[in-house]
């Protein structure tokens, strides 16, 4: 039998391996349960174990809020209510500096509010601001960035699916990590309006002079289309929150409220028909399944590791090391933002949790504390090279004439802002915590 530092370096090496040749993450996981399975618990039975191991991941009550997190998104999406809101948006904001640009970010910052994807806000205002801003002659910095690094911090703001996730795998309170991640996204999203003012006013070539907005539209002309079509999408949010936090509903239930809440919301403008309501559904069903078949090829390996001596060898090893916690810490955070460049996002936390979360217990870490820490990192592996996804999804919907480099370049600064913030709440525990400690308790 292997030692563990041996069997750690096969399965993570035969993994990591399996990951860069292109295998989907799910068959790469399940391609090493199953050897690990017949190695360590012996054929046929190992085989059973592994099964029942996916059956129960995927039967776990706390990943119930996913799919009515998502269902939210989608919903407001086809049935073209997001599309209402960034209406509204663009009468209101007026007379600053790239002016779409800072309505991308508001805007996302509302739909992080709504939706439980991170791709799909991405790519609903890249379609439909990006050619926008070409047009008006937005240099392609100013206008791709804002648009990739707002659909990042959908991973901060609640409703999200990811976070349920950490939140039900980490066994960390998934009201309390939904709440923790508010205010760094808040935050994040007014340092980013504040950049791009202050970057378009230095340079003013990034954006054209005259893009004051519709300014004919006066008085409550003007307003009301916030209210009527940003203010309902406010409420499902505080809806959803307000439920969990105050105890009226569980994660699961607030979640189920607030995709029958959006539902209602779309009836009530009359844009639910079959052909929209089939598509919400049918996105739904495919990113749930998506998450939930990785998850099935990933529920062995925690287990597989453990019964190897992995996990106790390596926690075991760097408690005898001697580094101090914030060394500890650090390496980590640093394992995270690598492990980012090149896995999704539920891989990375299955790979890396079961080492992870007893070293936390081990330092008597403020698991919401640590679990914010990590949704940062995760939403900087959404933006950086070689395999950042909101990058893609940004190649899916920018002209052809536009390198690639060019998209990276544009994603950069607020890659940085994003590891400010990680670094601030390293220092600062309170931007993570005071909120949910206040309003859950």
């Amino acid at each position: 039998m292997m030692e563990w530092w041996q069997a750690l370096i096969v399965f993570f090496g035969g993994l990591t391996v399996l990951l860069m040749i292109g295998l989907p993450a799910g068959f790469a996981f399940i391609t090493i349960n199953l050897i690990g399975a017949v190695v360590y618990f012996g054929g046929e039975v190992g085989l059973m174990q592994a099964v029942r191991n996916g059956v129960s991941s995927v039967t776990n009550f706390s990943l119930t809020p996913i799919p009515f997190f998502l269902l939210m998104g989608e919903l407001l999406f086809h049935t073209g209510v997001a599309l209402k809101a960034i209406d509204a948006f663009d009468h209101v904001i007026r007379r600053v500096p790239a002016r779409l640009s800072v309505v991308a970010v508001v805007a996302g910052t509302v739909f992080s509010a709504i939706s439980g994807s991170t791709v799909a806000t991405t790519a609903l205002l890249g379609s439909l601001l990006l050619p926008e801003m070409l047009r008006r002659m937005y240099h392609p910095r100013i206008a791709m960035g804002p648009i990739m690094a707002i659909g990042a911090v959908d991973m901060l703001i609640p409703p999200s699916a990811i976070t349920v996730l950490l939140g039900s795998l980490a066994h960390i309170s998934i009201s309390g990590l939904l709440i923790a991640g508010v205010m760094p996204g808040l935050i994040l999203s007014v340092v980013f309006v504040s950049y791009i003012i202050i970057r378009a006013k230095m340079n003013p070539s990034l954006a054209p002079s005259g893009d004051e907005g519709d300014t004919s539209v006066k008085g409550w002309a003007r307003w009301r289309p916030l209210v009527v079509h940003v203010s309902p999408l406010v409420a499902i949010f505080v809806l959803v929150v307000l439920s969990m936090t105050q105890g009226w509903a569980t994660p699961t239930e607030s979640a189920a409220l607030g995709a029958l809440a959006s539902f209602i919301v779309c009836l009530l403008y009359g844009s639910v028909t079959w052909s929209n309501l089939a598509k919400s559904l049918t996105g739904t069903a495919a990113i749930t399944g998506v998450i939930l078949f990785i998850i099935i090829g990933a529920s062995t390996f925690a287990q597989i590791l453990a019964f190897s001596g992995a996990t106790d060898g390596l926690v075991t090893l760097i408690r005898d090391s001697e580094l101090s916690s914030w060394t500890v810490l650090l390496l980590m955070m640093a394992i995270l933002l690598v492990l980012g460049c090149f896995v999704d996002q539920v891989s990375m936390m299955l790979m890396t949790l079961p080492f992870f979360m007893p070293l936390v217990a081990f330092y008597g870490w403020d698991p919401l504390w640590f679990g914010v820490m990590y949704l940062i990192c995760m939403q900087l592996g959404l933006l950086t090279p070689p395999f950042g996804m909101l990058v893609f999804t940004m190649r899916s919907v920018a002209p052809k004439e536009i390198a690639t480099k060019e998209i990276f370049a544009a994603v950069t600064p607020y890659v940085l802002f994003g590891l400010l913030m990680l670094i601030a709440v390293m220092l600062v525990p309170g931007l993570a915590t005071w909120l949910p400690n206040f309003m859950l308790n």
